[in-house]
């Protein structure tokens, strides 16, 4: 992993974010998924990486 959070890529940002679900810390797997979704260009593939990772903070579910 890189030191510097410029360098980070949208498959780094993804596997913390998967981590961080496994790790049972659900807003930040959030926070890491929408950093990823943000810098894709597709937007559908931003929104399927939203999907994925929804905010735990809004989810009445």
């Amino acid at each position: 992993m890189t030191h510097d959070p410029a360098d980070l890529t949208v498959d780094d940002y993804l596997d913390g974010a998967r981590e961080m679900a496994a790790a049972g810390r659900p807003f930040l797997a959030h926070l890491l998924a929408e950093e990823a979704a943000r810098r894709v260009d597709d937007p559908a593939t931003a929104r399927s990486i939203r999907a994925q990772y929804t905010d735990p903070t809004t989810d009445r579910g």
